[in-house]
């Protein structure tokens, strides 16, 4: 027997034919047949035969050297001697032995063998053409393939140079035997599916890419369609707890964190997910690291079944699309994650947050990898393409805790390009598009405007407001009148409003939902002290006006002090209990210039609690502020004629002192609005110096008694308020 075919049916005995059945055996199969392409080189061959079946090169050689025997055999007939007898030539080498290479015999026009479903290739005749099909499995790995197709390669093998060096597609194009050498991830890099070139082949090519091996030139068609249907369809054994025909959000949180498990308990890569009405999902599995890539999810409506897309370049016809980056699956694959994997949930009937939030489409869509993902270079997309809303559009994200959403804009950005928006967020969790209502923002540019004026207004005023702390802790802290002191616990008040105000928004951009709790309180406990001691001031000059200077109720300062700084501490601490603070978002027409700030977060309580408290103390010291005026022109009628300056002086003074100012803010509405801001923020910027030279000037007025030690005359009650004048109400009080 010649020893060529010694050689091969001692290969033979090494070799694993392909049997139909997906039985134990079968897969036992599969497995060998990874190892044999993944052991070595990355070089392999794939011939033409009657038979399916696959081998190790250095095994056939091996196995074959010990054989003996006539020479001059004719082997043509046989399956594969072309290739047996080149590879003999080939592997007697030392070098070529430590590089074994995996022996491919395919036979034409066969059906996929079962299990085998992606890493088998297939050839088929068509049209007088012999093509073969590989899948994206090939592809994604750089395989060296030489591919021999025809008969009597005897000859044409026996003349090849070593395949380690110049592999060209046209490697032997001559003759029976043709033989191609390319390389897989090369050669299908740029290709796109093809749809019309697919159908035309008579044969099962679904998930494939066809390469011409006729074609004497590279070639290589998709037909691998990048929109997918989940594989099967599974239903999810959660039993959801509806109230008022909405899904809790503790509930929505725990079905995320519960798909780890579920993903183990399922055998297939892709699944369509439903759980209760209103909520549904769909989820990759990835068995095989190397094929990790970009996954997306698209679907067209809300209600819409959700496919699987593999291309970016497919997602525009979708008017909905969720991205998942190829670092967000590394980082799964680092954080211990055996088999990556990425789950799209849809809740159409998620709870409202506090604020009772407008979601567009009142689609949440929540993303799990079964660990935590963050701080993504390569961000995570949800595109929301050709929709109609009211309102200006903000990407937020929830992190599932809490028994209602509280979401925030924190590791996301908005990108707002006419019917279309875009959120790229670094971190996966709950997402959804909040639309504020258009009455409750303002421009870009006048946002821009009015923080640039009050972050310096509230510095000039601290630096003021300061320095009158300074002063009196120096000079009259042991000797201060009633109406001193009263001065100086709302100069306390406003130093702790400008200061809270002013590192606000700098607590807002760490992220840490308590220190921003923390923060809105501190804020809000002093803006309500402030107000409360602007109404203070204006009992304080109401009463001194009638009775004439002289202050006579017991512990009048402890009890005003109870007051002004307890009562808003009641109920700031309520408010904190009830968990109405938070991060509160300034929306703007520009979505990327929006402003967080720690602050209320129910808009109900504040109306309440702010716009309502603060109009009655607007009405109680705006009615003090008018007397004072009145009194003030009844010295001009006595012949106490003030000078503008004075005049000037005394009145900013006293808008400062009982906090008239504030109006503007709270009372400014339509189209009055902006230029109300804007002069709210102006004045408030001068308070704090308006304070200082109110003090300074009472502090030289001759006053060194406190307000109920009185004096001999009337004329000089007033005088650490208003300058020096005399009490015009003075001959009123005598008489009685």
């Amino acid at each position: 027997m010649s020893w060529k075919i010694c050689v091969l049916f001692a290969g033979l005995l090494w070799i694993h034919p392909v049997s139909s059945d997906c039985d134990d055996q079968k897969k036992k199969e599969l497995k060998n047949f990874r190892k044999c392409l993944a052991k070595g080189t990355s070089r392999h061959f794939i011939v033409q035969n009657s038979v399916n079946f696959f081998t190790d090169a250095r095994t056939v050689w091996k196995e074959g050297k010990k054989c003996t025997g006539n020479r001059s055999q004719d082997m043509e007939d046989l399956p594969g001697n072309g290739f047996i007898s080149w590879n003999q030539k080939l592997i007697k080498n030392d070098k070529f032995q430590k590089k074994p290479r995996c022996i491919v015999f395919l036979k034409e026009n066969t059906s996929q063998p079962e299990c085998f479903e992606e890493e088998w290739p297939r050839m088929v005749q068509h049209d007088g053409s012999h093509l073969l099909l590989i899948s994206k499995w090939h592809t994604n790995r750089n395989f060296q393939l030489y591919v021999l197709t025809g008969s009597h390669c005897n000859t044409t093998l026996t003349n090849m140079k070593d395949p380690n060096q110049n592999c060209t597609y046209n490697y032997s194009g001559e003759g029976p035997c043709q033989v191609r050498c390319f390389e897989t991830k090369e050669m299908c890099k740029e290709t796109r599916y093809n749809k019309e070139v697919c159908s035309k082949i008579d044969t099962d090519i679904k998930d494939k890419y066809i390469i011409n091996l006729t074609n004497t030139t590279e070639n290589c068609v998709k037909c691998d369609n990048p929109e997918k249907k989940p594989g099967t369809h599974v239903k999810m054994n959660v039993t959801v707890n509806e109230e008022g025909g909405k899904v809790g959000a503790a509930q929505a949180a725990e079905i995320m964190n519960n798909m780890a498990d579920f993903i183990n308990s399922f055998e297939g890569n892709s699944a369509a997910v439903s759980v209760a009405e209103g909520i549904s999902g769909v989820l990759v599995k990835i068995p095989d690291p190397v094929d990790i890539e970009e996954i997306s999810f698209v679907y067209s409506s809300p209600h819409e079944s959700m496919n699987i897309v593999e291309n970016s370049d497919y997602l525009g016809k979708f008017s909905r699309s969720v991205s998942v980056s190829k670092e967000a699956f590394e980082k799964a694959v680092s954080l211990n994650i055996t088999v990556p994997f990425a789950a799209l949930f849809r809740f159409n009937n998620l709870a409202s947050d506090e604020l009772n939030s407008t979601v567009l489409g009142n689609e949440v869509l929540a993303v799990e990898m079964g660990t935590t993902i963050s701080n993504l270079t390569d961000k995570m997309s949800i595109h929301f393409r050709n929709v109609t809303y009211e309102g200006y559009p903000s990407c937020q994200s929830w992190n599932g805790e809490g028994s209602r959403p509280n979401w925030t804009d924190y590791g996301c950005e908005t990108i707002e390009k006419g019917n279309n928006i875009t959120c790229q967020c670094s971190h996966l969790t709950f997402f959804a598009i909040l639309l504020a209502p258009p009455n409750v923002t303002i421009s870009s540019s006048d946002l821009k405007n009015l923080t640039t004026i009050t972050q310096v207004g509230c510095g000039f005023s601290l630096f003021f407001l300061s320095i009158v702390l300074f002063m009196h802790s120096l000079l009259r802290r042991t000797n201060a009148s009633i109406s001193t002191r009263i001065l100086i616990y709302l100069v306390v008040a406003l130093y702790l409003l400008n200061l809270s105000f002013l590192i606000n928004n700098f607590v807002a951009k760490v992220g840490n939902a308590v220190g921003c709790k923390i923060m809105a309180a501190v804020m809000h406990y002093s803006m309500l002290a402030t107000f409360t001691w602007f109404a203070v001031q204006a009992f304080h000059l109401c009463l001194q006006l009638h009775v004439g200077g002289k202050v006579v109720i017991p512990h009048y300062i402890l009890k005003v002090s109870i007051i002004s700084w307890a009562l808003p501490g009641v109920v700031v601490t309520v408010l904190l209990i009830l968990g109405k603070y938070g991060e509160q978002v300034i929306y703007t027409d520009n979505p990327q210039d929006n402003v967080a700030m720690c602050w209320i977060t129910d808009i109900d309580v504040h109306y309440i609690v702010n716009i309502g408290y603060y109009a009655l103390v607007f009405i109680f010291t705006f009615t003090a502020f008018i007397v004072v005026m009145v009194w003030l022109f009844r010295l001009k009628r006595n012949g106490q004629v003030l000078t503008n300056r004075h005049s000037i002086g005394v009145i900013l003074g006293l808008c400062c002192m009982l906090g008239i100012g504030w109006g503007f803010a709270f009372f400014a509405y339509g189209v009055l609005q902006i230029p109300a801001y804007y002069i709210f923020t102006i004045l408030n910027s001068f308070q704090g110096f308006f304070l200082f030279i109110y003090y300074y000037r009472s502090s030289h007025s001759g006053e060194t008694a406190s307000g109920s030690q009185g004096s001999n005359s009337s004329s000089s009650t007033l005088k650490s308020n208003l300058d020096i004048f005399e009490n015009p109400y003075s001959n009123r009080l005598e008489t009685k």
